[in-house]
């Protein structure tokens, strides 16, 4: 990644190049300056002599061209300055990040595409609740990520503004081009207030990128924590390949998810670092520099590449039984609503009517060691009628639902073929749905090329401008 070492020679190239295009910098003394600037970057191949301060970069372009180079930072201040590296390098994490999140998504559509038939359990509250496909489950949370990723997009264009020109925090009096400064450094435009430029906006800004980390975080956890419940099964339906699992060093029978146990670990390090961050901002005046550590945040966004990257592995290996995930849902009562909703929907009976019905069907069943599919149909008509006697006597005590209809009603797959709303778990939904969040993932790489390519194309341009001054 380009380090603060870096944008200092492009912010004190940008100054050489717009400086003498406006008159502020003689042809003479911007090549001196111009021969300097290179002695000191050439010098910076030893890592010794990478400094990532203004005060300690100015000594060295002294000793390289002369005080009198110096006229290069009239208008300027390390205030200023340091924000815009600041604001740089962030700006190349958040790309970074974007990238790895871009991938995290299309290995997400790619197992949402494999798995649209895929039917298994799905909980509410830890409990059973309704029959799903694998497919609809990563799609919600790919509707997370992809939220995720628009907030970068948004993010990026609040970040993508200039400091230089801020001077400490209230502009110069030297009349700079602060638009072919911002142009020549790869930025949208200038920032308007100078005051936000260096006192506020690089306090805030970090903080607001943490948030969205954090926010991927969160998500990572939670689908690791769905994965994970499976292990508590004796024959779980979603685990990992056993090459990524280990022995137990005591019990021979165990295979522990060390890969997921590490990937949770890594998120739970988002979560609590990007806390961090809002931290040293918090309850400081104005102009500290608590919350301003390029340090601390590049390195939260480290642990949220690595976070990424692992997670990459976890989906590389997860393996699906999808026999067992549909004996499992003919284990519990998760189709019992449809029973509510047919009988109200195929043959009027009021709602409340048709939940206590199934309500009570699943309590006999439970009582007597009864599952779904070998329930008897006229155990269900003799619960029908005694519902209406005691709950609804001036209705139809003879059950309308046919027993073929009964069975299909308990039919995990029948149920979700049935399911006609946008967003549902229907076929034709997860089709739809896998379809366009394939489109937003090209979206977004197209996006972050772009914004490479753009800040590439600015850096390419000043070295050429620059170059005509050695």
């Amino acid at each position: 990644m380009r380090d603060e070492f870096f944008w200092l020679g492009q912010m004190n190239k940008a100054t050489i190049v717009t400086n003498t295009k406006i008159g502020l910098l003689s042809e003479e003394l911007a090549k001196k300056a111009a021969k300097g600037v290179q002695a000191v970057l050439d010098a910076g191949v030893d890592p010794a002599n990478r400094v990532s301060r203004v005060i300690q970069f100015e000594p060295k372009l002294i000793a390289a061209a002369g005080p009198e180079v110096t006229v290069i930072h009239v208008g300027r201040s390390s205030q200023d300055m340091h924000s815009t590296y600041r604001a740089t390098m962030m700006r190349d994490n958040v790309l970074h990040l974007a990238r790895h999140l871009e991938t995290t998504m299309a290995k997400l559509v790619e197992l949402a595409e494999e798995h649209k038939d895929t039917i298994l359990p799905s909980y509410t509250n830890g409990v059973a609740a309704q029959p799903t496909t694998f497919a609809h489950h990563i799609l919600g949370f790919l509707a997370g990520f992809k939220r995720d990723h628009e907030r970068l997009c948004e993010f990026y264009e609040r970040l993508n503004v200039c400091p230089m020109g801020a001077c400490v925090l209230n502009g110069t009096g030297w009349p700079l081009d602060r638009d072919g400064m911002a142009e020549r450094l790869g930025f949208e435009r200038p920032t308007r207030n100078a005051f936000d430029a260096t006192q506020i906006s690089m306090t805030d800004l970090p903080v607001e990128l943490a948030q969205v980390q954090s926010s991927i975080g969160l998500h990572v956890g939670h689908f690791i924590a769905d994965i994970m419940t499976q292990y508590a099964q004796p024959r779980p339906w979603i685990l990992l390949a056993e090459k990524n699992t280990y022995v137990s060093s005591a019990m021979p029978q165990k295979r522990n998810p060390g890969l997921m146990i590490s990937v949770r670990g890594y998120a739970s390090d988002v979560v609590s670092n990007a806390m961090a961050v809002l931290t040293r901002a918090h309850n400081t005046n104005t102009g500290m520099i608590d919350g301003k550590s390029t340090k601390i945040h590049a390195g939260l966004i480290n642990d949220s590449v690595k976070m990424l990257e692992n997670f990459m592995k976890v989906l590389d290996s997860l393996v699906v039984n999808k026999e067992r995930a549909l004996e499992e849902l003919s284990l519990d009562w998760t189709a019992s609503q449809e029973i509510a909703d047919r009988l109200m929907h195929d043959h009027k009976l009021p709602f409340r009517i048709g939940h206590h019905v199934a309500s009570k069907m699943v309590g006999f069943a439970r009582a007597n060691g009864i599952l779904p599919l070998t329930f008897p149909y006229e155990e269900m008509k003799r619960i029908y009628t005694e519902v209406i006697d005691t709950e609804f006597p001036e209705g139809d005590r003879n059950c309308p639902m046919s027993e073929d209809e009964f069975k299909a009603a308990l039919d995990p797959r029948e149920i979700l073929n049935r399911r006609k709303t946008s967003g549902s778990a229907s076929p034709a939904e997860n089709a739809a749905m896998i379809a366009e969040m394939n489109a937003s993932v090209e979206q977004f790489k197209n996006w972050t090329a772009a914004k490479a390519a753009a800040i590439e194309a600015s850096i390419e341009k000043l070295e050429c401008e620059f170059k005509s001054f050695l």
